[in-house]
């Protein structure tokens, strides 16, 4: 354990697992107060208490993150702890199908989540930061630079979560706000339980991949960590992959996929 981040508090959404615990198990190990926010309080409580097995102290506040006020009281908890020095978006959605087939409501359900909410996050702690300054970091994806054929909904939210970090760096920096955005390809979570449950989409992520691995959530939030802490202070507005070097190829095939699960209605006729 490290000292960085003693005397300042830190917000994660998305904290109640994967990528999202895994960061603030290592904002918690470098001192920070951490809330964890989410919208399943069992899976809160759970991840606090696998955090004190560890020795480290969290709080959790239920949070939905395209609730407004609902963001705005986990970022209030965490500043009653300590100042506001980091904020990770890490609460994410996603949907895979034709596009012709997307309904509204899949759209603004991956949209609400992913860019809204990180929307929400950061409004609200760039508030609480503007006196001392801090860093957000936004957990994106290689679906913002790289087209996946039937994820557009999650393609596009990725790629505006992106520019939103860039505008924010840019609008931001002189009250010392930092803001940045992490690119991960293929990761063992939650979210990602549909994908890595079909060997042959794994096979088609790991040819895309020179390093031919998955990530972990550790990969994730080694680059996290360093982008939230003292070491990157001269670095924002930056969109950062950690994929194994998949950005270097192409996205994912999801077409054998698709074609099982829709036949014919693959394509608009």
């Amino acid at each position: 354990m490290s000292s960085e981040f003693v005397g300042q508090s830190a917000v994660v959404t998305g904290g109640g697992s994967g990528i999202g615990l895994e960061c603030a198990r290592q904002l918690g190990r470098d001192g920070a107060a951490v809330v964890l926010a989410g919208r399943t309080e069992s899976k809160l409580v759970n991840a606090v208490a696998v955090l004190a097995s560890e020795g480290l102290e969290s709080h959790f506040a239920v949070c939905d993150v395209a609730n407004e006020t609902q963001v705005r009281d986990a970022i209030n908890k965490a500043v009653t702890l300590a100042p506001l020095g980091v904020v990770v978006a890490s609460a994410g959605v996603g949907h895979g199908g034709p596009f012709h087939q997307t309904t509204l409501e899949q759209w603004n359900d991956v949209m609400n989540t992913n860019l809204t909410g990180a929307f929400l996050l950061f409004k609200h702690a760039s508030i609480a930061m503007a006196k001392k300054g801090g860093t957000m970091v936004a957990i994106s994806s290689i679906a913002g630079p790289l087209t996946h054929r039937f994820m557009t909904p999650y393609c596009v939210s990725k790629a505006g979560l992106e520019m939103l970090v860039k505008n924010i760096a840019d609008e931001l920096g002189h009250v010392g706000i930092r803001a940045n955005a992490v690119r991960p390809s293929l990761v063992p979570t939650d979210i990602t339980a549909g994908l890595t449950a079909m060997p042959e989409l794994v096979n088609d992520y790991l040819e895309q991949m020179p390093l031919g691995r998955v990530g972990t959530e550790q990969d994730v939030a080694n680059l996290v960590r360093f982008l939230a802490g003292p070491e990157s202070s001269w670095i924002t507005g930056q969109c950062i992959s950690v994929d194994g070097g998949h950005t270097l190829r192409r996205g994912p095939n999801l077409e054998p996929v698709m074609n099982m699960l829709y036949g014919d209605d693959v394509s608009p006729r």
